[in-house]
């Protein structure tokens, strides 16, 4: 594999855009809209030199990587000659089908196209493609220049050779991986969105404080990043999504915590509107 498409910007698309032109991939990062282009465009080069700066990776390496990373307005100028596309759109799976038969119509028959969900059916989305065989799930986590792990999910009819593909492809973005058979919310989401529903509860019950919470799971159970700090980061309404789809599939367990709910409604996104359970207008990134 040489050349892989990107399909969406935001925080997943750019990471993994980063992490693939760093694995020595030519990359063609699609979005529909120019300042989601600009903004992944910024990120990624202020990433890149960050790390040269921390000797994470050396100068050359961060030229080469920006250099690999192309800024494309049209899908079909990203998919026509990819040999793997990985989507990254929001939880949606109206909206997934539809970017997923568009792939399979542009993208080269040789192409495996590859969902970033975090919950949902890799094998519904290959039903809407021609290669169901060659559709699965790549499960990155945030940030992805940061974190090692990639869930690899089979679809029903997702072949051998299209794991292996994707495995040698996140190995050589400094990945690990395992591999999950499909089911939903795989298992890294299921545990987290049970975990980080469990402690709103507890939140909106007045157990104790939002930073008092993260910090008992922090240094109680060895955690890196408490619950409610981590729904920050991905965002509550990607957070209220995933509960949403868990809680129809999954059962009651998985009955979205109201105070997810009102602070969605209210637009307290986390980190990307300024506020969640924290406050984030005066602090930097």
């Amino acid at each position: 594999m040489k050349r892989i498409a990107v399909v969406g910007a935001g925080t997943m698309g750019r990471g993994i855009a980063y992490a693939a032109a760093l694995g020595g991939y030519e990359v063609r990062l699609f979005d529909i809209r120019p300042e989601a282009l600009t903004s992944a465009r910024s990120y990624i080069e202020t990433e890149m030199r960050r790390s040269a700066e921390r000797g994470y990776i050396t100068p050359q390496q961060a030229d080469r990587a920006l250099l690999a990373i192309h800024y494309v307005s049209h899908m079909e100028d990203a998919a026509q000659d990819a040999d793997l596309a990985i989507e990254a759109v929001l939880e949606q799976i109206e909206l997934k089908v539809d970017v997923f038969q568009k792939l399979d119509k542009w993208c080269p028959t040789r192409a495996i196209l590859a969902t970033n969900t975090s919950t949902m059916s890799p094998t519904e989305i290959a039903a809407a493609t021609k290669r169901p065989g060659q559709v699965l799930a790549m499960h990155f986590f945030n940030p992805v220049h940061k974190m090692k792990l990639v869930e690899i999910i089979r679809g029903l009819d997702t072949s051998d050779e299209a794991v292996e593909a994707a495995k040698d492809v996140a190995k050589r973005m400094g990945k690990e991986t395992v591999e999950v058979n499909e089911f939903p919310g795989f298992v890294t989401s299921r545990m987290n969105c049970l975990i980080g529903n469990e402690a709103m509860i507890m939140l909106q019950e007045g157990v104790a404080s939002a930073e008092d919470i993260d910090q008992a799971m922090k240094l109680g159970l060895n955690h890196p990043m408490g619950p409610l700090e981590l729904a920050d980061l991905v965002g509550l309404d990607t957070r209220l999504r995933n509960m949403e789809y868990l809680h129809q599939t999954l059962g009651e367990k998985y009955r979205p915590a109201p105070i997810l709910v009102k602070y969605v409604k209210a637009g307290r996104l986390g980190r990307k509107s300024g506020k969640g359970f924290y406050d984030y207008t005066n602090v930097d990134g």
